[in-house]
């Protein structure tokens, strides 16, 4: 039986059930925040890095979180926050400028053993690679995770409105991309 996200919390707060629900949360969410995080990063070994970076700063903040949102709203927000931060330092270490991400990261697709994708998947990652970050976060939010705006606006901390003009233009720049090539 799965535990609601208020019984992990109340598990997590009492110290002599913490870890159990610890260990319950990571596997309720570790596939999802994998696969969201994945799709900012690409690559396997960065995308597994940067989960468990996330469920360490959990582990560290979950005690102070209010509820004041869903909790998966809040582990979203983390997870974004974290793959976002490793990009920018990843791609200053390479020496990228930050304006000329698309090429490095789609040099990830290529490189990245565990990407199985078939030839039309990765001309469409490739396209998605060519948006700016937060075209492409919203991008695959909404087009990948079936999220909705609302849910959005709470992890990424803008308007809905913002957000809908975000997902419009980069689905319009994915289809310029893809008629080109």
């Amino acid at each position: 039986m799965e535990l609601s996200d208020k019984e992990l919390l109340e598990q997590f707060r009492n110290e002599q059930t913490r870890n159990y629900a610890f260990n319950l949360l990571v596997r309720k969410y570790q596939k999802r925040l994998y696969w969201h995080i994945r799709k900012i990063l690409l690559n396997h070994d960065d995308t597994d890095d940067v989960l468990q970076n996330v469920f360490i700063k959990v582990w560290h903040n979950l005690y102070k979180f209010k509820e004041e949102s869903q909790l998966y709203t809040w582990l979203y927000r983390i997870a974004t926050n974290e793959s976002i931060t490793f990009l920018n330092q990843k791609k200053k270490r390479a020496g990228v400028p930050l304006d000329d991400v698309s090429a490095f990261l789609a040099s990830n697709i290529e490189s990245d053993s565990y990407y199985k994708g078939e030839e039309i998947q990765a001309k469409l990652q490739k396209a998605i690679l060519t948006l700016p970050d937060k075209q492409r976060i919203v991008f695959n939010m909404k087009y990948f995770d079936h999220m909705k705006y609302e849910e959005m606006s709470l992890i990424l901390e803008t308007s809905v409105g913002a957000l809908k003009a975000s997902y419009h233009h980069a689905v319009k720049k994915i289809e310029i991309q893809l008629t080109k090539h």
